[in-house]
């Protein structure tokens, strides 16, 4: 940078640095004006300052003319190069974004735990579910097993009613047979042919007592009795009378091929009652 050859040499460093301060007072009075004013910064994330780096560079003085050719000049004023330095940014408003984003944080983490406790109770709702149908489908199950084993022993229980039932007619059928034919076989082979009543005890009838005697007797070849005894069922009162009567009776002798044979244990129930 070349000054102009008549420009004094003591004025132009002078000039310089007045130049450069007065462009300094412009630049601070203009950012004042717009403080004033209302402008404030953007809000926007603090980016690396720039920097804009200057040199200063003096020239020497050049050597003196010894003749002023060109009249004298104003000199112009070197252009200066300006530092611009953004402005720093409010702590405040830092301190507000911090916040924000802590909260904005905070939320989203929220957010995301509410998400995961929601999705986890929909996931224990499902398995619940899923158990209730599996414990509904067993008891249904178990109670079809238990209906079926139900149904099962009922048709058993019946058919062992109706086996018994049917066991028992036959038993029934087949001691009635045996009783026809015993009857039947009695009446063919020793029937009575002669009983006659007991005479009824005078003490007994005094003191008015009445009651039953058994008496157990073979009946011979020839029918007639023998051995007649009473049972212990007898009163003392009706022994005597009872056997008296029974010697008396007459039978026709059971008769087993041809043959009269001695049928044992007959027996004969008298009974005691006062008219």
């Amino acid at each position: 940078m070349t000054l102009p050859d008549s420009v004094p040499a003591a004025c132009s460093p002078w000039r310089s640095h007045a130049v450069a301060l007065v462009a300094t007072l412009g630049l601070h009075a203009a950012v004042l004006g717009l403080l004033l004013h209302g402008w404030t910064p953007e809000l926007n994330a603090p980016q690396a300052t720039q920097v804009l780096r200057t040199q200063l560079v003096s020239l020497p003085p050049p050597e003196p003319m010894a003749e002023v050719q060109e009249p004298q000049q104003t000199a112009a004023a070197e252009p200066v190069e300006q530092v611009v330095k953004e402005p720093e940014p409010d702590p405040r408003i830092e301190r507000q974004r911090l916040e924000q984003a802590e909260l904005a944080l905070k939320r989203a983490e929220q957010e995301k735990q509410e998400a995961a406790r929601l999705q986890e109770q929909r996931r224990l709702r499902e398995q619940q579910q899923r158990e209730r149908r599996e414990r509904e489908r067993q008891e249904r199950l178990e109670a079809e097993r238990q209906r079926h084993e139900a149904e099962q022993r009922e048709a058993l229980r019946r058919e062992e009613l109706a086996r018994v039932a049917q066991q028992r007619e036959q038993a029934e059928a087949a001691a009635a047979e045996r009783a026809r034919e015993v009857e039947a076989a009695a009446s063919r082979q020793y029937l009575p042919i002669a009983k006659q009543a007991p005479a009824y005890p005078p003490r007994a009838l005094d003191k008015g007592i009445e009651g039953t005697c058994t008496v157990s007797y073979s009946v011979n070849p020839q029918g007639r009795i023998e051995n007649p005894k009473a049972l212990d069922d007898c009163h003392p009162l009706f022994i005597q009378p009872s056997l008296a009567a029974a010697k008396r009776f007459r039978y026709q002798p059971r008769i087993i091929d041809g043959r009269a044979v001695t049928v044992p244990e007959v027996k004969n129930t008298f009974h005691y009652r006062i008219q």
